[in-house]
């Protein structure tokens, strides 16, 4: 039986109040309840505050460079497709740096769920904005105000067919751990854009703004219109909607690969001359 105990990593070094802190715990919570030990589970982050998390949980990790998360786990999911593995990132990481490797993973449809911790803003390097800054929010290196456009991550999954398309805020805790569990039983790519307040750097997107705007699509949305999901994932300003905005089964790459085809690599077998065969064709 595995308990929260089962997880316990390091004491986490985030701000008091942060998001975060309630996210991990969602995060804990939800593999308890889907019966997840530590040692199936990968938990892959790039740079930045969000992905200091795999620090606080007892089990198999791994830090990459800043927006190189979803390489490494493309490569430990082909590796070993029995492992759960989770991406733990924020929107500048992931959006930002790590842009190009969401598109593609997207595109290939990797069996790796993605929780990026969204504050809108450059939390570890001080407040610097990010893709999905607002329009019109000073920050130390803004002083003007941010000119770019926000970056909408939902829409462009959308756009790029995401097998599973879907936003949730800390300070809904029953559903994002709803949406978490969802995401981890979808076999394929799936994308959870999750809002946090950043209590030091983000002085707009409070608690308080959040719990204005937030809610929760209606029980009879139909989450397999991609047409509605995406005119839906459109909305932000006054109103937020939170939940499942896309899902749909498609080809995931690891069951296409024919090497992977008789089962995970650790489990078959190793022939040294077919190996040595391969080798000297590089002599």
């Amino acid at each position: 039986m595995v308990e929260l105990e089962d997880y316990k990593g390091q004491k986490p070094a985030w701000c008091p109040g942060c998001g975060n802190y309630s996210l991990i715990d969602t995060l804990k919570r939800t593999l308890v309840e889907l019966e997840i030990p530590p040692h199936r589970l990968v938990v892959v982050s790039g740079i930045g505050q969000a992905a200091k998390l795999p620090h606080y949980l007892r089990c198999n990790t791994f830090n990459g460079l800043h927006g190189r998360a979803l390489p490494v786990s493309t490569g430990v999911s082909m590796v070993n497709p029995e492992m759960l593995v989770l991406v733990t990132t924020g929107d500048g990481d992931c959006y930002g740096e790590g842009g190009n490797h969401l598109l593609h993973a997207i595109r290939r449809n990797i069996n790796v769920k993605l929780f990026v911790h969204d504050n809108q803003v450059y939390g570890l390097t001080k407040g610097q904005a990010s893709p999905t800054t607002m329009e019109g929010v000073k920050t130390k290196t803004q002083p003007f105000g941010v000119f770019s456009s926000q970056l909408n991550p939902l829409t462009l999954a959308i756009a790029l067919d995401c097998a599973f398309v879907a936003r949730g805020f800390t300070g809904d805790r029953p559903l994002l751990q709803a949406l978490m569990a969802a995401a981890i039983r979808h076999k394929g790519f799936a994308l959870i854009d999750i809002l946090q307040p950043c209590i030091t750097f983000n002085k707009v997107n409070t608690y308080k703004w959040y719990k204005e705007r937030v809610y929760p699509l209606e029980a009879d949305y139909d989450a397999t219109d991609r047409m509605t999901a995406f005119q839906r994932s459109l909305e932000w300003g006054e109103r937020i909607p939170t939940g499942i905005f896309y899902q749909h089964e498609k080809p995931v790459l690891t069951d296409m690969l024919p090497p992977l085809q008789p089962g995970p690599l650790p489990t078959q077998p190793f022939d040294r001359q077919a190996a040595k065969g391969v080798l000297r064709e590089f002599y």
